[in-house]
Formats: C-alpha cells, sequence, structure tokens
C-alpha cells in the first residue's frame, strides 16, 4: 500500500503526546469507514462517508485534538462526529465526550462503531452542531470538523472559562485551523494550527 502509515505521518506532524499516540494505535480506523474504503484506512487521507463528505485525513484529527491538550477527565463537546474515529480518540482521552451529527444514518453507523470497540463514554446526538448542546454545557473542550467564517455564538458561550476550542476558520486562501481559550467570560484566539480544506458547517449559527 502506498504512502505512509497513520503512525508516521502523525508524527510527521509534529504531534509527540505519548497518549495521543497510544491513542491511534489502539483505535482501528478501518473500523470507523465505510467496508469499501477498508482496505485504505491505513493510509493518511480522506474517505468519503455518504452525503457529500470525506472523513477528515488522520494526521489533521490528531493536529486538531492535540491543541485540546486534554489530560483526562475533561467534558468534551465533538461537532461533526461522521463515522466516529474522532470520537473514538477523543473517548481515549478525555472523561466524557458528546458528539453531535447532523445526518441520523451517519449518528447510527458512529453509535455501532463505538458500541463495537466498547466506547462507553461518549454519546452520539442527532442535532444542529452550531447550536451546541446548551442543556450540557459548559464543556472544557470543543472541537469543529466543519469550517465556517467565525465560531458559533452557542459554542462559544458554552465553553467553560479556561477551556480551549479548536475549529477550521474559513479564509479567502483556505480553511484555518484555529485555536480558542476563553478568558474572562469571552473567546480569544490564541493561534493557528494549519491550513486545509473542510466541509462547510451547517447550522443556524454558521
Amino acid at each position: 500500500m502506498d504512502g505512509p502509515s497513520l503512525m508516521e505521518a502523525i508524527r510527521a506532524k509534529g504531534v509527540t503526546d505519548p497518549r495521543l499516540l497510544a491513542a491511534v494505535a489502539a483505535t482501528p480506523r478501518e473500523r470507523f469507514v465505510p467496508p469499501p474504503h477498508a482496505a485504505r484506512a491505513g493510509l493518511d487521507e480522506p474517505i468519503p462517508i455518504g452525503h457529500g463528505q470525506p472523513t477528515t485525513q488522520p494526521s489533521l484529527v490528531a493536529e486538531m485534538v492535540d491543541a485540546l491538550r486534554l489530560s483526562g477527565g475533561e467534558t468534551v463537546l465533538e461537532i461533526g462526529t461522521g463515522y466516529g474515529y474522532q470520537t473514538a480518540l477523543l473517548a481515549r482521552l478525555a472523561g466524557t465526550v458528546y458528539t453531535v451529527e447532523r445526518h441520523a444514518d451517519l449518528a447510527d453507523h458512529a453509535r455501532a462503531n463505538l458500541s463495537a470497540l466498547g466506547v462507553a463514554n461518549a454519546e452520539v446526538v442527532v442535532g444542529d452542531g452550531t447550536a451546541g448542546l446548551p442543556d450540557l454545557a459548559p464543556f472544557d473542550a470543543i472541537i469543529v470538523s466543519a469550517a465556517a467564517t467565525r465560531v458559533p455564538d452557542p459554542l462559544a458561550e458554552q465553553l467553560a472559562e479556561g477551556g480551549r476550542l479548536v475549529m477550521p476558520i474559513t479564509t479567502a486562501l483556505a480553511d484555518m485551523v484555529t485555536v480558542y481559550g476563553k478568558r474572562g467570560g469571552r473567546l480569544l484566539r490564541r493561534r493557528s494550527l494549519v491550513a486545509a480544506n473542510f466541509v462547510p458547517l451547517i447550522g443556524t449559527y454558521a
């Protein structure tokens, strides 16, 4: 099979967190893609999952998750579940994960995939990701797998004080994955992580 392995590609991006690398090693990506594409799941490339959407490239997933700096007990909100691969990684690194997917069939796949691996600390919700999950807020970390011109207000509001939010922000040239923090009740841009291409974030507050 051509191309670098997932671990090689992720290490090449500068990811060194041993907990995250162990989570990647322990999470079989082939279980989180449509069966016809399972043979290519070991490569660092997006894979189509229906509805005109691809999975996020694994090395990019790792970069974004790494930027959350999870230590083990956090409550995390994920927007854009897909088949649940990123969810599975988050579940190994945090205390509880709530993930919102707008397509019910993708949510069903993710639930089945997570259940098959015995992931018990992640809950998949069908809904409008731009609205977040206000009844479960605040969240210590929020990660968004689709791009918009700014962070939706509900997500900014639902991030806990001192929390971190990672999301691609649409610019004229590319989608720039951006890391935010929250201090004094305000969402503050911390740094730009990497330029990439994402599907657009769709919802009331996009």
